[in-house]
């Protein structure tokens, strides 16, 4: 009996204990990310508010600085809006001054949305206060560990485009 009671104070697992790395995956799919996306969705309303624009309206500027110029039929399907919706988006992304419509170089007949220099400072200035805390909360991780983030935070968009998918597919949503 003595032999089994250090094993445990060594530590030996008991057969009924959740290895720590299943701790962690449970913290992070439980509350951990899912409290950090709430938290970036009122973040992004804030900056919504301040811009006097709307919460959907700042995921275009999003869109748009990342990808660059789209059309509104694509702006509609990569911010989740109906194309009646979406034209009525850009018509206040434009009354913001944060977009323009421009003619498409290779089809004089469609039109662009890009964002304009005005737009792309306003959205950058409301979102330096995160960039530098995140800058200092990534200070104290090393290369490989940055690397893993980065995986990570690719994977997860990548699962989660996916499952936005799935689940248009299966209610019938365009």
């Amino acid at each position: 009996m003595g032999s089994l009671h250090n094993t445990a104070k060594i530590g030996v697992a008991s057969p009924m204990a959740k290895p720590k790395r299943d701790t962690l995956v449970d913290e992070l799919t439980g509350s951990a990310i899912a409290g950090w996306a709430i938290t970036v969705v009122q973040l992004n309303s804030v900056v919504a508010a301040r811009l006097g624009v709307t919460d959907t309206d700042v995921q275009c500027l999003h869109v748009l600085g990342n990808h660059g110029p789209a059309t509104p039929g694509a702006l509609a399907g990569r911010v989740n809006l109906t194309t009646g919706s979406a034209s009525r988006m850009i018509d206040r992304l434009v009354a913001a001054d944060c977009v323009r419509r421009v003619p498409d170089p290779d089809d004089r007949r469609r039109v662009l949305i890009e964002p304009t220099q005005e737009g792309l400072r306003r959205v950058s200035e409301a979102y330096a206060g995160l960039v530098a805390d995140t800058r200092a909360d990534l200070a104290g991780f090393d290369e490989a560990e940055l690397d893993a983030v980065l995986r990570f935070v690719r994977a997860a968009e990548h699962s989660t485009a996916d499952q936005v998918e799935r689940l248009r597919a299966a209610g019938g949503e365009d």
